[in-house]
């Protein structure tokens, strides 16, 4: 009778130290998937600085549309990845339980993104409006 009630204990401690692994391993996932977010945003911001630096190296071609063409594109790149990067971040914070860290809220993720995407959809606004002297 003895060696059962030393293995149920045993059990119920082997569960519970289970249950805490369990418990830092979706903290863990929760802190990556904003690394990663953040990850996905430096691309994004990456294919948008590339379509600016072509506009502003290649401006002058002719016909005058064309660098503006490839550089709206790489921009265009750029904010599918703020929105694909938000997406990803907000899926993954809606099937993990935070344990011990406080992730960022999902509002917050689609506001950084959205605010990027914004400021992204401008800069190609104006690319393609504002004349530059020359």
């Amino acid at each position: 009778m003895g060696d059962d009630k030393n293995s149920n204990g045993l059990a119920e401690e082997r569960t519970d130290m289970a249950q805490e692994r369990t418990d830092w391993a979706e903290d863990r996932t929760l802190m990556a998937n904003e690394r990663t977010f953040a990850g996905w945003m430096r691309t994004g911001l990456a294919a948008v600085g590339i379509g600016l630096g072509f506009n502003a190296l290649f401006g002058k071609l002719e016909p005058y549309w064309l660098p503006r063409g490839i550089a709206t594109i790489f921009i265009v790149i750029g904010i599918f990845i703020f929105w694909a990067a938000q997406r990803r971040g907000c899926d993954v914070q809606e099937r993990m339980n935070a344990h011990s860290v406080t992730p960022i809220k999902r509002a917050n993720l689609r506001l950084i993104a959205g605010a990027m995407a914004f400021a992204s959809l401008c800069l190609a606004v104006g690319m393609w409006t504002i004349e530059l002297p020359e």
